[in-house]
């Protein structure tokens, strides 16, 4: 392993709803990349004719969803009473602080639609865990993108190469689309923790390849000029930032937050009902894990 890379973190699958995922973060050996800690690839899935895989009602609290699709669509819903449908290339930032519902469902789909899309979360700073929960929608064309060595660069959230989204958040952080139109250098933004995740073809790094079907995040070691190599054809992701502040966060299910108590109280407020409901869609709710 080259002497850049920290860390590399082989993928779990798992089940977000009725849809099979590769679970990156978070992982035994690293809990999270910067603000980032949870990490999901799901699919690429070939639909038939009609089918769709829906995320059924669920709640959060103290973190930031942020939703990202390659292809197909799915329709957000959520307490606050927000209805979004989420198209490739567009970012959907949810912040959860003090209590939020959601649910994703695609529409029926046509035979060969192709659903592929990442999720993660972004942990809150301790002062805005349980700040008023807040969605956001930013279409695809007001995120910022560049060409840089025959790669087209897009900026989703944070600042980097430069270029700013227009994302609202919360931390210091990063999080970039790369899509290398030929075989292209990138050399990593200066942040404290980075990590690297090939979505379709092959990254070089100091020799050895890692190929977007072996689903591996890359990550580097801090204080070090970092360059990827980008075969022509491949689409990765870049992602992170400043660690969060103060205690490690504390995870279970669909719940983060610095505090045990105040999961065991989000806990019992599932169980009893108490979160707030979607408009519309209070009926199939995922139930708190045993």
């Amino acid at each position: 392993m080259t002497d850049d890379l920290e860390l590399v973190i082989e993928p779990r699958a798992r089940k977000a709803g009725d849809i099979s995922v590769a679970r990156v973060l978070p992982y035994v050996h690293r809990r999270a990349v910067g603000p980032f800690l949870f990490f999901d690839h799901m699919g690429p899935i070939t639909l038939a004719e009609g089918e769709h895989h829906d995320v059924r009602p669920h709640p959060h609290i103290a973190l930031a969803t942020v939703t990202y699709l390659f292809s197909g669509e799915v329709v957000h819903r959520d307490s606050l009473g927000s209805v979004q449908s989420i198209t490739p290339g567009a970012i959907n930032w949810m912040t959860a602080g003090r209590g939020i519902v959601h649910s994703e469902r695609p529409p029926p789909a046509r035979a060969g639609d192709v659903m592929h899309g990442l999720q993660l979360w972004c942990g809150l700073p301790v002062a805005h865990e349980e700040a008023e929960p807040a969605f956001d929608h930013y279409p695809a064309e007001t995120l910022p993108e560049t060409m840089i060595d025959g790669a087209v660069v897009r900026v989703l959230a944070g600042e980097a190469f430069g270029l700013r989204s227009p994302v609202k958040t919360l931390s210091r952080l990063f999080y970039v689309d790369i899509e290398a139109r030929r075989d292209a250098r990138i050399e990593l933004p200066d942040y404290a923790e980075r990590a690297a995740y090939a979505v379709a073809g092959t990254m070089r790094l100091g020799g050895d390849a890692f190929d977007a079907g072996e689903r591996r995040m890359l990550v580097f070691k801090q204080d070090r000029t970092v360059c990827l190599e980008l075969d022509a054809g491949t689409r990765c992701v870049l992602l992170g930032g400043d660690p969060l502040d103060g205690p490690p966060r504390r995870m279970y299910w669909n719940f983060v937050s610095s505090s045990a108590e105040r999961i065991e109280q989000a806990k019992a407020d599932w169980r009893e009902r108490r979160f707030p409901s979607i408009p519309g869609d209070d009926v199939e709710l995922i139930p708190l894990p045993d």
